[in-house]
């Protein structure tokens, strides 16, 4: 039997690289309101944080954020999936997991999630799909992890999830849930991983 019963996935930087859709979209919104370009500062900041948090911090000025909110909220994110790479061992991973072993995604994401899964053609891999907008609090906060352990019905500890950042961690460790950092050294993390593929070996040495 494997070490866990249920592996949950974030997306941006771990299923996806993002890095050029995502400073892309934002800066098209920036662009709309003639501001610069983001820093790399903020950018890395907008990569861990929901698309909310993350144009609180580009347009701090409430009237501002108010107006940039409904000019994204007008142009969705629909142009810019397409930019974003899907990592390469992705589908291998889940083909080789399924049906033995439940996914699912677990993600600061909002109302763009469900999208991305179609238009990649891969909503039907995983089980269950929790974004920001599903719970009170997003990552850093545990309720995306702690929701798919309640639908699951599973203890922490038969649950692994990939991320790529802090929050992840963060989130991880207050689920209790095992964390596998990808692409990610630095992280304090159970496993380090620098392609997806290596999920299959956790497995086979029996997890923790």
């Amino acid at each position: 039997m494997p070490p866990y019963t249920v592996i949950a996935f974030d997306c941006d930087g771990v299923m996806f690289d993002t890095k050029n859709a995502n400073r892309t979209y934002y800066n098209d919104i920036l662009a709309y309101f003639d501001r610069p370009p983001m820093t790399d500062e903020q950018f890395a900041y907008a990569q861990m944080q929901t698309v909310d948090e993350s144009i609180r911090m580009l347009f701090p000025d409430p009237g501002q954020y108010e107006k940039a909110q409904a000019y994204r909220r007008n142009n969705g994110y629909e142009p810019y999936i397409g930019y974003m790479e899907m990592e390469p061992d992705l589908i291998g991973l889940l083909e080789c997991l399924r049906p033995r072993i439940r996914t699912a995604v677990a993600t600061n994401r909002t109302d763009t999630m469900n999208s991305v899964l179609e238009i990649h053609g891969i909503a039907g891999y995983f089980d269950r799909v929790v974004t920001a907008l599903d719970v009170k609090n997003p990552k850093p906060a545990p309720d995306v992890l702690t929701s798919l352990l309640t639908y699951f019905g599973v203890d922490a500890s038969d649950m692994l999830y990939i991320g790529d950042s802090s929050v992840d961690t963060l989130a991880a460790r207050a689920a209790g849930v095992p964390f596998a950092a990808y692409g990610n050294p630095a992280l304090d993390a159970d496993y380090h991983i620098e392609r997806l593929r290596a999920v299959k070996d956790i497995l086979e040495r029996g997890g923790l």
